[in-house]
């Protein structure tokens, strides 16, 4: 029997810390100067539902707090102006259509479920020259956080033309 006890608690170990790791509360991790964390007007954190992956329910503005979901790198795509926004799980954002949508009729103008980087999947960013950054999708729109953040459901709009307060974004990078 104590056998078979120290087994299971070495299994169980071995299972939490795979858990732990896998959700970011693992050991520390070295800083990437290309990871961030991008806050709306709110100050809440953008997060990437399930760290990616997903097509409904895909982003949220309402973290007070970042972890891993609201961890995305910036990837050059080879021009030196436009970027992949991967997630925590190695998938790309992807602007739907490649931008021009108003979450008033599609909830979902972003999807994370891309893992090769194509025109909907790159973005240029636009500065306020304040330290706020706009995000626009290929197709020249400025993605803005509805309502200025704080939001689980039709988060994101993708038809913004103006660099206002909703499309202003601050990037805490090297995390």
């Amino acid at each position: 029997m104590k056998h078979r006890t120290k087994i299971l608690g070495s299994l169980f170990a071995g299972v939490f810390t795979a858990a732990a790791a896998l959700l970011g509360a693992g050991p520390a991790q070295a800083a990437d100067p290309n990871t961030c964390f991008i806050r709306t007007a709110t100050n809440n954190y953008v997060t990437a539902v399930g760290g990616g992956g997903r097509t409904t329910d895909v982003m949220h503005t309402n973290a007070t707090v970042a972890s891993t979901w609201e961890r995305f790198t910036l990837v050059n795509t080879g021009d030196n102006s436009h970027y992949g926004l991967r997630t925590a799980f190695g998938y790309y954002v992807t602007a739907v259509a490649s931008g021009g949508l108003s979450s008033g009729t599609y909830p979902d103008v972003l999807h994370t479920d891309a893992t090769v980087l194509r025109d909907w999947e790159k973005f240029t960013f636009v500065s306020d020259g304040a330290g706020r950054f706009g995000i626009r999708a290929f197709d020249g729109h400025l993605l803005g956080a509805v309502g200025g953040g704080g939001r689980t459901y039709a988060a994101f709009d993708s038809n913004r033309t103006t660099l206002g307060t909703t499309e202003k974004f601050l990037f805490t990078c090297n995390v």
